[in-house]
């Protein structure tokens, strides 16, 4: 019609992150010779911090698995300590998001256990965890920690129970949960109590799981009442996760012709889904990774090569495909670097580690977006994320607070208050860091500094006691602690006993007592072991040449076994 006006909107969206590509480490800088678990359960196996690395191993006689420092990179040696303390097979491992110290672990032997990993790594085979939860009685599939609550966690085993543990409480062993989430009732075992997944969502008042009978169900957490059940029979979920930020969750599952879906939903309304997309026919479990900061989905397949990239938002059409990660090697789990791990100098937007049994290696994958100032802090890719502050105890969750995660900032040398109060172990560490001072320099002083309030957080007591500190039992030396400013590696074994051992014990004994007198101890022993380490290093290279000529020994006599019967059988 004339004079009228009419507005066109259109519905294709250009992706804000279509550039972002994979940034593959080289041998070097990956995990070889790792003897990765052979278990068939549908879990990562695989799980990291900015501190840490964890994955799951094969052993016989139990299970065990292995705790690497960060950037303990290149090939580890078959004889690294492990963690070893349960005696049937590890299904998962998950490090605590409040303390870069603690992680859980759960087992084929009925029980979850609580591990204290030492500042500087597993020196020897750790056998005996801090807690020990008994209260199922067959396997356990998985644990999840609570996201903004410290000391929660939850675990769903064999036994149809979904238990929640306040891992804080007196005593090594614990017997009874704070919370039974689901049970079963009159000896009837119920499908929907039989969990495949499970997500928190922001604030953890809400718990997303799907179970046996391929549904999706919203939970109450805190009574375990059931508030929504999804009744689509096009789409069997076997994982679900919790898109924070979109108010939506995310299924991914198979249809009834066996196609791999990812399917959208709205939290509170299960009866339809808002999205549907078959992908592929593969027959593996589709795993789903969530970026909440830059709202990106990826999605990898357990025995796939490749990973795909989207980018969702929350109006139609939802998702968008941004690019695909292609190998010829298939990766058993993953594991996600949280983001206050990442390079933001890098423009690093997300990290896994990929489990590649085959070749027993753990290969990191970067995704980095391309900007032209690669060394300059970006706020649009980095915006305010979930940092490792608790927002609330377990008992105030417990009474019906809630509250969303604390958020930090990634722009290095920024510090953001925390909006809640704070807690008793906040506290102490507060109380320690104003009370202690240091002569030294300071990258050590920092390092020093950090440490020593993380120890008396964990492990509080007074003062004066605290030169005869050692963490979990492990007998180390106060120097391998407090003398290195980076402690990254652990030592492949004891230094030699000479003249510089001596060294150190009577700089062990001077600093027992945290002198100020004059640095010089420090900077020494740290020289020590920079040498050491340097040593290592060069017996390890040599080691290697001893063993190539050995195998050039064995192929030449090969090649000349081989001439000599040819010229037998010529002449």
């Amino acid at each position: 019609m004339p004079g009228t006006e009419m507005s066109w909107r259109s519905s294709f969206r250009c992706p804000r992150l279509r550039h972002v590509f994979v940034k593959q480490a080289s041998r070097e800088l990956s995990y070889t010779g790792l003897p990765i678990t052979r278990c068939v359960h549908d879990n990562h196996h695989c799980s990291a911090n900015p501190c840490f690395l964890a994955v799951v191993t094969e052993c016989a006689g139990g299970g065990s698995f292995l705790v690497l420092p960060i950037h303990h990179t290149g090939r580890v040696d078959p004889q690294h300590p492990r963690v070893c303390g349960h005696s049937g097979r590890v299904l998962d491992v998950r490090w605590n998001p409040f303390d870069d110290h603690c992680i859980a672990s759960c087992s084929e032997d009925f029980t979850v256990k609580i591990w204290d990993i030492p500042v500087c790594g597993v020196q020897q085979n750790l056998t005996k965890a801090r807690k020990t939860l008994i209260g199922h009685s067959r396997r356990v599939g998985l644990i999840e920690w609570h996201p903004t609550a410290e000391n929660l966690l939850l675990s769903s085993a064999y036994d149809y129970k979904v238990l929640l543990w306040d891992v804080s409480q007196a005593g090594a062993v614990i017997r009874l949960p704070v919370r039974v989430v689901l049970m079963p009732v009159l000896h009837r075992y119920p499908s929907e109590a039989l969990l495949l997944s499970v997500s928190f969502n922001s604030d953890g008042s809400r718990l997303a799981v799907s179970s046996k009978d391929r549904r999706v169900r919203v939970l109450d957490p805190r009574t375990g009442k059931i508030l929504q059940v999804s009744r689509n029979k096009s789409h069997r979920a076997s994982k679900v996760l919790y898109l924070r930020g979109l108010k939506m969750l995310l299924s991914t599952g198979s249809s009834p012709w066996n196609h791999r879906q990812i399917v959208l939903w709205d939290p509170d309304d299960l009866s339809q889904p808002l999205y549907e997309e078959d992908l592929d026919g593969s027959a593996g479990v589709l795993f789903p990774f969530y970026d909440p900061d830059t709202h990106m989905l990826y999605l990898a397949g357990k025995g796939d090569g490749n990973i795909r990239f989207y980018e969702l938002s929350a109006e139609k059409p939802f998702i968008s495909f941004l690019s695909e990660f292609r190998s010829l090697l298939p990766h058993k789990g993953l594991g996600v670097m949280p983001k206050r791990g990442l390079d933001v100098s890098l423009c690093e937007v997300f990290r896994f580690y990929r489990l590649i049994a085959v070749k027993d290696l753990v290969e990191p994958l970067s995704l980095i977006v391309p900007r032209k100032q690669s060394g300059v802090f970006h706020e649009d890719l980095y915006p305010m994320t979930a940092g490792n502050q608790a927002a609330m105890t377990a008992q105030e969750w417990l009474s019906g607070i809630d509250r969303g995660p604390v958020l930090m900032s990634l722009k290095p040398a920024t510090r953001v208050a925390n909006p809640y109060p704070e807690t008793p172990a906040e506290k102490g560490v507060a109380r320690q860091l104003s009370s202690l001072r240091f002569q030294t320099g300071p990258d050590e002083e920092a390092f020093l500094q950090e440490q020593l309030a993380y120890q008396d957080a964990k492990y509080p007591r007074d003062l004066s006691d605290l030169s005869g500190w050692q963490p979990d039992e492990t007998q180390i030396p106060l120097w391998m602690y407090c003398c290195t400013p980076h402690c990254l590696e652990p030592a492949e074994r004891p230094p030699p006993t000479t003249e510089s051992e001596a060294r150190m014990n009577q700089i062990h004994q001077r600093t027992s007592t945290f002198p100020s007198q004059s640095p010089e101890p420090f900077c020494s022993c740290f020289q020590l072991l920079q040498t050491f380490y340097r040593q290592q290093d060069e017996i390890r290279g040599l080691r290697d040449g001893v063993d190539q000529r050995d195998v050039r020994i064995a192929e030449l006599e090969l090649e000349i076994r081989n001439t000599r019967n040819n010229m037998r059988a010529t002449f």
